[in-house]
């Protein structure tokens, strides 16, 4: 059976292709137009899984899209009207997108379709799963379980900002939601904002900020107090209560009351790209991510004793809150945690075709795929050498090809233990928001400058935020408490306490920049300010070539670990092609870039001529 999953029209469209139960090809649209976070339909990431599959659209034997857009209309016109006259703003504005588009869905897929070839067969196989249980299923089917609780939790879907379910063999049971306009990811996401930073956009930035804050003090410990007990009630199931007098999403076009907010908590909403961060935010930061950590705790203990079982599956978009993910790893709640690596929206694309595989048509499950069904998440676009040759003919770009991968290997760790920067682009392109070692961008984790270089003169993003290690999986007890696979970047561990460098009496006290600089451990690039990092374990099965240049690094430096974050620069879409790549690479301070077989020194580089600037073309996030 072949079914192509679709998900469009908020944010993160993407599509995906299953093929008797096996995923055949998985990408987000804002990979090939290069607009981040894309909402529109994904028509180039349709075109790649039709052709890498093989199949004409008349070839498919389902469509399945990620949510219901008629139960979104009933939540928005039963909010309206819950709310009235409050809103009326917001109604005006939001009706006529949903009178002559969203409506009418199933036309607006079918005309997109039409670029395809003849939709009408596809169309009468035409399935609109829920969007949280699109989310469930991405995570239940890809998982290496046929028995688990599964937890969801993000903004809203139709009414669900968050669901409990139970997976066992080919079945998937909704047992427990929470409904709008209560939400555990509406409430970080109103902290996002608050803080200045962007909605669905910024909420890892929070995240990032979090570890700034002063832990154990008396203003963190009054931010929480103020949270629990004026803008919420978490419940002892993790179900939260959110007091709406304090926000604005429902019915409004801001995510809160700023306000009432700047009165509760002493201090007025940040203005993005104005204002400087300073200790209040941090502190802020930290007592909502607490809340956060706390809420998901609760949620997943309710999910286990619901459903008995000792393995849990995570979707949504705060399933991408590494640290929470880490603490209820910690927690030992369950002995097994499976996270889905696209778990946003992206994700839903995925999880609208298992949902109508495995649970519609009751394609069989008996033995789940190991170590789990995302082939390490690489399921877009590869490299192909012939591309790369065409890229640099246009550009008179000098290379340097390797037939030998091991010589490859050799030359590249050799640049990155001089403290070279690398951009690197092998085979095929990762599903989710993270850099799993396919368009990456790499560096040495013993550079003290290596976290300023990167995010100052490559990234262009701001200076507080971590870069995250990727250790082969075989040594990452040497280095991190850690004892599970992490192969998608989606959980937070300690740095061994014998890594670690003593801090002075008067760090809690310091400034965000002096603790940054201050060098924490053996590893100060990838060593958060609070002595954590956010692991991905590199896997031989997965990516041998990754793994294979991880083990050469290891060979001359003795640290079987690099610095590994996105390839882009900020407000960018990571890279699909080696045209994006060759891009990115001449437009920052990046020293060395190895497409597939080929590597390009930037000294032999000609000098960039084109006058196009990345700070016009991207949207900062």
């Amino acid at each position: 059976m072949k079914v192509l999953g679709i998900s469009a029209f908020y944010h993160d469209s993407a599509a995906a292709l299953l093929q008797d139960g096996r995923i055949i090809a998985a990408a987000q649209e804002e990979r090939f137009t290069r607009k981040k976070h894309d909402p529109g339909f994904p028509t180039h990431a349709v075109r790649y899984c039709l052709e890498e599959a093989g199949l004409k659209l008349e070839d498919l034997d389902a469509v399945a899209f990620y949510d219901k857009p008629l139960l979104k209309f009933e939540r928005l016109l039963e909010t309206y009207y819950g709310f009235a006259p409050k809103g009326i703003k917001s109604f005006l504005m939001s009706m006529p997108v949903w009178m002559k588009e969203k409506l009418f869905l199933k036309k607006l897929i079918r005309d997109e379709l039409k670029a395809f070839g003849d939709p009408g067969a596809v169309m009468k196989k035409l399935y609109f799963p829920e969007h949280h249980l699109s989310h469930a299923a991405s995570a239940y089917y890809a998982s290496p379980f046929t028995d688990s609780a599964v937890l969801t939790i993000d903004g809203v879907g139709e009414w669900a900002t968050a669901s409990i379910c139970h997976g066992k063999g080919k079945d998937l049971t909704i047992l427990r939601e929470l409904h709008f306009p209560h939400s555990l990811g509406l409430l970080y996401s109103a902290f996002t904002y608050f803080c200045g930073f962007r909605v669905n956009s910024g909420e890892y930035k929070l995240m990032g900020l979090a570890p700034y804050g002063r832990q154990g003090s008396a203003e963190v410990a009054r931010y929480v107090e103020v949270i629990t007990k004026e803008l919420m009630t978490l419940n002892a199931d993790g179900s939260v209560w959110l007091d709406q007098r304090y926000f604005d999403y429902a019915t409004g076009l801001r995510m809160v009351n700023d306000a009432a907010w700047a009165k509760l908590f002493g201090f007025p909403r940040r203005e993005p790209e104005k204002d400087e961060l300073v200790q209040h935010h941090c502190d802020l930061a930290l007592a909502i991510q607490q809340v956060t950590e706390e809420a998901v705790v609760r949620m997943a203990r309710e999910a286990q004793r619901l459903t008995g079982s000792e393995h849990l599956c995570m979707a949504g978009g705060v399933a991408l809150n590494c640290v929470a993910n880490g603490k209820l790893l910690e927690s030992g709640v369950f002995k097994e945690i499976f996270i889905q690596p696209a778990a946003g929206d992206a994700g839903g694309a995925l999880g609208a075709a298992y949902a109508v595989h495995h649970i519609h048509h009751g394609g069989a499950r008996d033995t789940a795929q190991q170590p789990d069904a995302m082939q390490g998440s690489y399921l877009g676009p590869a490299v192909v050498a012939q591309d790369v040759e065409r890229l640099a003919r246009r550009y008179g770009a000098p290379f340097h090809r390797f037939a030998d991968t091991a010589a490859l290997m050799e030359r590249t760790s050799a640049l990155l233990a001089e403290g070279k920067v690398v951009g690197w682009v092998q085979g095929r392109m990762e599903f989710g928001p993270r850099a799993l070692g396919a368009r990456s961008i790499l560096g040495d984790p013993r550079d003290t400058e290596m976290q300023k270089k990167l995010n100052l003169k490559i990234k262009y993003r701001e200076s507080f935020r971590p870069f995250a290690p990727a250790v082969l999986h075989e040594d990452r007890a040497n280095y991190f408490e850690l004892t599970t696979r992490s192969p998608y970047m989606l959980l937070v561990r300690p740095v061994h306490a014998s890594l670690r460098k003593p801090l002075p009496a008067e760090y809690p006290q310091m400034g965000i920049r002096e603790k940054l600089y201050h060098d924490r451990s053996t590893l100060p690039a990838i060593t958060h300010v609070d002595f954590s990092a956010r692991v991905q374990t590199v896997h031989r099965e997965t990516n041998p070539r990754f793994h294979a240049l991880i083990s050469a690094f290891k060979a001359k430096t003795g640290t079987g670990m690099l610095v590994n974050t996105s390839f882009n620069v900020r407000g960018e879409p990571i890279v699909c092609t080696p045209e994006d790549a060759y891009r990115c690479f001449m437009r920052t301070e990046m020293d060395v870039l190895v497409l597939g077989d080929h590597l390009f020194l930037k000294p032999e580089q000609p000098a960039w001529q084109r006058t196009d600037n990345w700070k016009e073309e991207f949207v900062l996030d």
